[in-house]
């Protein structure tokens, strides 16, 4: 049980005048208490609440699932055939409201508010991803080592690229690297992307052919113990005409603008227009056609977006994306996508993959 981060979300509880949630999302639980299982269909969750001014904290688990005893002190067990909405109407107060995250389905939901299990019910899922959103100093060394790796997996991905191959092959044995480099898995489906192909933002790798010339895109990233990265790097197999490399250093400027302004108290909105105005400025404003960045982190996006509509400040040791793009449907796409950690004075760049023109060697 992380005593610490159960409080900061019980806390984050009481500047809403509520003094109990129930928690859904399987991977909050684990963030939450060292306890992992995928429930799928059968009922999974914590509860977090206040009792004579002591935080409790209930696991309600079936029987199926794997012990959790060494996780939690309070269980309470049920089976296929127990009901578990009388367990939970039984740990709420029925005279408070209850907070719910966003992964409580609609099916244990709406009984619980039948059983009148609290007094009202509301979102309160920002409790604990603005919990979340701050990365301890452990949380943020996972996430440097996860994007070592994916700057190595670059360099893989790059040596890759040959007359005849084609997007799948390329992304089908990315897992294979990652895990000789200590990953467990893909933290997305990894984005390659040929030619044109590149000017759709979330192209899925398909059956198209490299040539030489094209453009090449990878928007790619990996888990190390639980932590994600992404990146993304653009590259040219042929010397650049003019056309292309005013887009590619257009991107690479909008991508460093926005980097070079990141410190505790600047807006996430700010951020996404020292991007934006570059962009805007060289004629492409129309083809930047998505927010600037994401958080991550046990997730590749976490809530609280880099995007004008954001006029949160940032705080130290907030994880996110800066990724700039250009996409010209039928002509090019290009996208710079490194990830920093907020610091006292600036920002850490976790990717040291360079963003200068690259021409592959084929």
């Amino acid at each position: 049980m992380h005593e610490r981060r159960i409080a900061e979300v019980i806390r984050r509880l009481g500047e809403r005048d509520l003094d109990q949630m129930l928690v859904c999302d399987p991977l909050a639980i684990w963030y939450l208490t060292g306890y992992y299982t995928q429930p799928f269909e059968r009922f999974f969750a914590l509860y977090l609440g206040v009792k004579d001014g002591r935080q409790t904290a209930t696991l309600f688990c079936n029987r199926l699932f794997p012990d959790a005893s060494a996780y939690c002190n309070d269980i309470v067990l049920f089976s296929d055939t127990d009901d578990p909405v009388p367990l939970v109407a039984a740990a709420c107060d029925p005279q408070k409201a209850l907070g719910v995250d966003k992964d409580l389905a609609a099916r244990w939901l709406l009984p619980l508010m039948g059983a009148r299990a609290a007094s009202g019910f509301c979102l309160a899922s920002d409790a604990v991803d603005a919990t979340r959103s701050i990365k301890s100093a452990e949380e943020q060394e996972l996430m440097r080592e996860a994007s070592r790796i994916n700057d190595q997996a670059m360099s893989w991905l790059a040596a890759q690229v040959r007359e005849g191959v084609t997007e799948e092959q390329i992304a089908s044995g990315l897992l294979a690297e990652y895990r000789r480099l200590g990953a467990t898995d893909h933290s997305f489906s990894p984005i390659v992307s040929f030619g044109a192909n590149a000017a759709d933002p979330h192209h899925e790798p398909d059956q198209t052919v490299f040539h030489k010339g094209d453009m090449v895109l990878f928007d790619v990233g990996c888990k190390y113990q639980w932590y994600c990265s992404d990146m993304t790097r653009t590259f040219f197999t042929a010397e650049p005409t003019e056309h292309q490399l005013e887009v590619y250093e257009t991107v690479r400027r909008a991508n460093e603008a926005a980097e070079a302004i990141v410190r505790p108290g600047v807006t996430f909105a700010q951020i996404d227009l020292a991007a934006r105005r570059i962009i805007e400025d060289a004629g492409y404003g129309p083809y930047f056609t998505h927010r600037l960045g994401h958080q991550i982190g046990l997730v590749d996006h976490e809530p609280g977006d880099v995007s004008a509509t954001h006029d949160e400040p940032v705080q130290v040791g907030q994880v996110f994306s800066i990724e700039p793009g250009i996409y010209l449907e039928g002509d090019i796409g290009v996208r710079i996508e490194d990830l920093v950690i907020v610091t006292e004075d600036g920002c850490e760049v976790l990717n040291s993959y360079p963003h200068e023109v690259c021409v592959l060697d084929l």
